[in-house]
């Protein structure tokens, strides 16, 4: 019979790490696995800016690398692999993973949520020869050249603005008449005279041969369609919470994100939500792990429970 872990963490993105921390601070035993590189989306920033201790930016890499360092130092362990199925079997919960089997008291769910694709034509076809959905990951190959971004929220707007750093322009098309990103993140990118916005547009097709050459757009109010030539286009249109291996009873709400209350309780008792994956308000990197921080306490008052060592 595999071994029972206290307390199994899915996801090492901010809010995963934040969990890890604070739950081997606590003296639980705890193992995070993570299908791709630890640190999730966090990865993609270029300049964490507003994380409250941090008066330098730093990258989202060498964030991400310390918040790992640090969970490893108080006892945490990683392992990379994915979770194939996650049921609760009594008072504990099974697991499924490509690695086999894995038992444990309590789980947090940190599996965040991935880009969303536009549904443009075009946008399938160029996808890897000219379409993106991260900025720093695919930027620099069109070092000098013209780039669209498409969206207008705090991924596009703080996207738009890196690239700005590396392309001749940076166009970015949006649906409103203005931004729905943080105020501060949107005036700089107003203020930033590599950044032109087309307001009330939306994407038709991206066009090229054997790589993206050039995009059409349509104005929402008028109709008009127009061609912008480009050599990349960057889609930041929203996220989806990545759910596909979790209990089939567990209640998420009418956009799929997962319901968890204020101690990220999810409906499944010691079953806990964090991060992007969950309902929430603001996504942010100081937000998830705060959730993290909650759950972790709060799996381990969870697990005291169970042992009969609840505090009285």
């Amino acid at each position: 019979m595999e071994s029972m872990h206290d307390l199994v963490v899915i996801g090492a993105g901010a809010a995963g790490l934040g969990a890890a921390q604070y739950a081997a601070r606590a003296n639980l035993e705890v193992l995070v696995l993570e299908e791709m590189a630890h640190g999730g989306q966090a990865l993609l920033i270029d300049r964490l800016e507003n994380y409250p201790g941090l008066p330098e930016p730093v990258d989202g890499y060498t964030w991400s690398e310390t918040m790992r360092s640090q969970a490893e130092t108080f006892g945490a362990a990683f392992s990379s692999t994915s979770v194939n199925s996650v049921k609760k079997s009594g008072e504990h919960f099974e697991i499924s993973t490509t690695d086999g089997p894995l038992l444990a008291k309590a789980v947090i769910l940190a599996t965040g949520a991935k880009h969303r694709h536009a549904g443009v034509k075009g946008e399938e076809e160029f996808g890897g020869r000219g379409v993106s959905y991260c900025a720093t990951c695919d930027g620099p190959f069109f070092k000098g050249k013209a780039m669209v971004v498409i969206g207008g929220g705090d991924a596009a707007c703080d996207e738009a603005m890196y690239l700005a750093k590396i392309a001749s322009e940076v166009t970015m098309i949006h649906r409103k008449d203005r931004f729905r990103a943080q105020k501060a993140l949107a005036d700089r990118v107003l203020s930033n005279p590599k950044i032109k916005v087309i307001w009330d547009t939306v994407a038709e097709e991206i066009r090229g041969e054997k790589s993206v050459q050039g995009i059409t757009i349509r104005n929402l109010k008028t109709n008009e369609l127009s061609n912008l030539d480009c050599s990349a286009v960057f889609v930041f249109v929203g996220s989806i919470p990545q759910t596909g291996a979790m209990p089939a009873e567990l209640q998420l709400d009418e956009t799929g994100y997962i319901v968890a209350n204020d101690r990220m309780e999810t409906s499944i008792p010691g079953l806990y939500a964090v991060g992007d994956v969950r309902t929430t308000p603001f996504r942010q990197v100081i937000t998830a792990v705060a959730d993290g921080a909650v759950a972790a306490h709060c799996a381990a008052q969870y697990i005291d429970e169970l042992e009969g060592h609840a505090y009285q």
